[in-house]
């Protein structure tokens, strides 16, 4: 009872102290106002890797020796993860090509991103490589969702692939679309894409965002669209080869509600976001080749979800002063040693042969030399577009060889007219998709002349091109479809369709040659 007491007396007292004491309280302590509530979230971003998957020597730079490679890019994108809070991998396509590539008939790529945690990718025209079926096989094998919201099977509504995502992460939704661009239709061999249509990028877009936009935080459009680019070793040093990104410009312009655009297929770095000026959209892109690791850091008001700032650059993937991530290092390696034949030296060369895709090459000349000498024709073409690696000064492996040319394209000799000649060099000098590389002729051309006209003097040996005569052509079955736009070709009578693969000639070539040289140079010549 008395315990009782004594706390009946305590609560009183304490409670006659709160009272003559809370006005002084309330004073003493100010009212804090909450601060505003921001989320971050890092996008790390890559396009058009293209199964680079070595460090490559930074020829073009002063300021390091090595850049790129596959376990180097998957270092700096752990080094980045772990600084940030939230994060998303993600890729705009181009993954295939290259001697391993095709080897695993695209296993390989899609082994190495499941390891490296992509998040997701969008379709690119090398992943058509190998045909659409042997897409369809190898991407089913990836846990991550690969996109393309306007690929259809041709006639019906039956999509090829799925059309977006949503990616949640500790309570954070982003939506993702995937656009395959109908240019990047035109730069693969066409029977590869038969049986699928690609459908307006523009409308697929809209119906893909108004679906996602209202169950998600974030809406992200990875493109593979614009103009045809190459895979030019040092494009970021090269502004000709940039194709820019005007395409992505004008679907951001067009698409409410995408608050972000990665794009693929131009390797037009940009260096920091470019900001739509009406709709806000940040539209980024690297140079492609695994040399950069794209990074936007994007901060949004809790409240709103709006963006309100953002970080955006291109990292350097430094190669020598990164250690390898050590399971991408293992994969790749296991991959190798099941294919020990590329690893076989089979040859040498005199220096370095480079290819360039609005000039002539070292390695374009080379390859056009081969082609005529085996088809004992009056000339020969390949296009810049199919040279994906340049052959390095010294002993040279298959592999070496066979990522210069990857492809599985079939030498044609063709008959074709000095006009017909004419048409598919008018269309080369568009620089639409590159120079034709030749051999047999010398070809003055001036750029500053409208397309179609730019074409000033064809030499045939030592005798000018007649429109009216006849001529014989060797080339690859790519061109010869037409594709890459050259649809020139397609007019010319076919004498030979079933040559040997050309990746045939050329090892055939340096197995033969003790010393393979650059041939001479002077045959595109710009008189302007």
């Amino acid at each position: 009872m008395k315990m009782m007491g004594y706390r009946r007396i305590s609560k009183i007292i304490f409670l006659i102290l709160m009272t003559v004491t809370g006005g002084f309280a309330a004073e003493a302590l100010p009212v804090v106002e909450p601060e505003a509530k921001t989320r971050e979230v890092v996008l790390l971003y890559t396009n058009d890797f293209e199964s680079a998957y070595d460090p490559i020597p930074a020829f073009w730079r002063d300021d390091l020796d090595h850049v790129g490679g596959i376990a180097e890019l998957a270092a700096l994108i752990e080094a980045e993860r772990a600084k940030a809070s939230l994060s998303f991998l993600l890729d705009a396509g181009d993954i295939f090509t290259g001697t391993l590539a095709k080897l695993t008939h695209g296993e390989l790529p899609f082994e190495l991103m499941i390891t490296m945690g992509y998040d997701a990718m969008c379709i690119g025209n090398h992943e058509f490589e190998y045909g659409w079926w042997v897409l369809r096989d190898a991407m089913h094998r990836a846990p991550f969702p690969v996109l393309a919201a306007n690929l259809f099977y041709e006639g019906t509504d039956i999509p090829f692939a799925q059309p977006s995502t949503i990616l949640e992460r500790d309570g954070f939704r982003l939506g993702v679309v995937g656009i395959f661009g109908t240019d990047a239709a035109t730069a693969l061999y066409p029977p590869h894409l038969k049986g699928l249509e690609v459908r307006d990028p523009v409308a697929a877009a809209k119906v893909a965002v108004a679906r996602l936009r209202p169950d998600v935080d974030l809406v992200i459009l990875l493109t593979h669209q614009g103009k045809t680019a190459p895979m030019q070793t040092d494009d970021e040093a090269d502004r000709t080869v940039q194709r820019g990104i005007e395409a992505d410009i004008r679907l951001a312009g067009l698409v409410e509600g995408v608050d972000v655009l990665i794009g693929g297929h131009a390797d037009a770095g940009q260096e920091t976001p470019v900001v739509h000026p009406e709709t806000g959209t940040l539209i980024c892109q690297t140079y492609g080749q695994g040399t950069r690791l794209g990074y936007l850091k994007l901060t949004l008001d809790a409240e709103t979800g709006k963006v309100v700032a953002h970080d955006g650059r291109l990292l350097v993937v430094d190669s020598d002063n990164l250690k390898p991530q050590p399971t991408v290092a293992a994969k790749l390696e296991a991959y190798r040693m099941r294919f020990p034949e590329i690893d076989e030296v089979l040859g040498r060369t005199a220096g370095r042969l480079t290819r360039r895709y609005f000039e002539e090459s070292d390695l374009g000349n080379l390859c056009a030399d081969i082609l005529r000498t085996h088809g004992l024709t009056d000339m020969a073409f390949i296009h810049s577009g199919g040279l994906r690696a340049d052959l390095p000064a010294g002993p040279v492996t298959r592999e070496a060889l066979f990522d210069a040319f990857p492809f599985i394209d079939f030498v044609y000799v063709l008959s074709m007219t000095g006009e017909q000649i004419r048409i598919v060099l008018e269309q080369s000098f568009t620089l639409e998709r590159g120079l034709l590389q030749v051999s047999g002729l010398r070809v003055e051309y001036d750029l500053s002349e409208p397309n179609g006209e730019r074409v000033q003097k064809v030499s045939v040996g030592d005798r000018l091109l007649d429109p009216l005569a006849t001529y014989s052509v060797t080339t690859l079955d790519f061109l010869a479809s037409g594709a890459d736009l050259y649809s020139g070709f397609v007019e010319a009578e076919v004498v030979i369709d079933d040559g040997p693969r050309f990746a045939d000639l050329l090892e055939k070539f340096f197995t033969e040659t003790e010393t393979v040289a650059a041939p001479p140079r002077g045959r595109l010549i710009p008189v302007r």
